[in-house]
């Protein structure tokens, strides 16, 4: 070991110091990258979100960006989700059925050619078509952070079918006469679905049919309908009533002749010959009896029964000579 002379003491020689400050540098550095990795991991963890779809609906996937423009990534059809993406969002749209009501009532009563104003309701199914979900995002609808399929779905229908759907429906039932509509709503549905599934070709609206109900008069009108249905079924209970008489009138006419008829025939069957022995038989029929009563009647020649009516006017003759 050698050492340095500073004036009378010695002194022993020191080590470098730059490799040990190197040497912590690198330490700090490895440490700041590892830190750096761990925000920038804790970052994209708390941006990053699994983007699902359940059945039944249409995925419409975006990706935002910190700096850049929001992007569109693609459809997703469910039960599915994209994985964890960076500043990934899904909205979904329903592909299943929806049924909306167009009420025509108060002030939107519609009125009939013949100038009733005739309260009804307008009920359309239809659903969105799975392949123009982006269609229906992007150009029948508005997306906002949060909205519920729902929310899309129905804004696209208020700005697209709506009041096509409510012109058809009041141009058809204007061209009836108010009594006439109640007897034509199938016809009725079925042109304003024709109608209405013209204006959705090439949309992402399916139509499926177009049903009119819950039709109401105004309260004169169906307390005269009223009336004359019930004068209806009165006459008609009376109609029948007179059948039921006119009936049986010829049926005890029918008894009437028949009995008639039948005394004719026993008329002509009764002649003295018949009765006497009618009577003959009659008292054979007596005398084989055990129990009889005795019944003196006159006879004639041979002991037969005499049958017939006594003149009154020869029976009193023979009292008048005894006197």
């Amino acid at each position: 070991m050698s050492f340095k002379s500073s004036g009378d003491i010695l002194h022993p020689p020191t080590s470098d110091p730059i490799p040990e400050r190197q040497k912590n540098m690198k330490q700090i550095s490895i440490s700041a990258a590892i830190a750096a990795v761990i925000i920038v991991f804790a970052i994209w963890f708390a941006g990053a979100n699994n983007c699902e779809t359940p059945a039944g609906y249409v995925g419409y996937v975006t990706q935002g960006s910190v700096l850049g423009k929001t992007k569109f990534i693609g459809l997703q059809t469910g039960p599915t989700s994209t994985g964890r993406m960076w500043l990934g969002h899904v909205q979904n749209v329903s592909i299943t059925p929806y049924t909306y009501t167009e009420p025509f009532e108060g002030a939107t009563a519609v009125l009939s050619k013949d100038n009733l104003q005739i309260q009804f309701e307008v009920h359309l199914l239809w659903k969105v078509r799975d392949t123009d979900v982006q269609s229906l995002v992007e150009k029948f609808s508005t997306m906002d952070q949060g909205d519920s399929a729902d929310k899309v779905v129905e804004t696209a229908y208020k700005n697209y079918i709506a009041q096509p759907l409510r012109t058809f429906a009041r141009d058809e039932v204007q061209k009836l006469n108010g009594l006439d509509v109640k007897d034509s709503i199938t016809d009725i549905g079925t042109k304003i679905t024709t109608r209405i599934k013209e204006l959705a070709q090439g949309t992402p609206f399916e139509i499926q049919s177009v049903v009119i109900g819950n039709i109401q008069y105004p309260p004169e009108i169906a307390n005269a309908v009223a009336k004359k249905l019930a004068a209806t079924q009165e006459l008609e209970q009376r109609t029948t009533q007179n059948l039921i008489a006119q009936k049986d009138a010829e049926k005890r006419l029918i008894e009437a002749e028949g009995i008639a008829k039948a005394m004719d025939v026993v008329q002509q069957k009764l002649t003295p010959m018949y009765l006497q022995h009618e009577a003959i038989q009659a008292q054979a029929a007596i005398i084989d009896s055990p129990n009889h009563t005795t019944i003196y009647i006159p006879v004639g020649n041979l002991g037969v029964p005499l049958v017939g009516i006594a003149n009154e006017k020869t029976t009193q003759e023979p009292d008048k000579e005894k006197k």
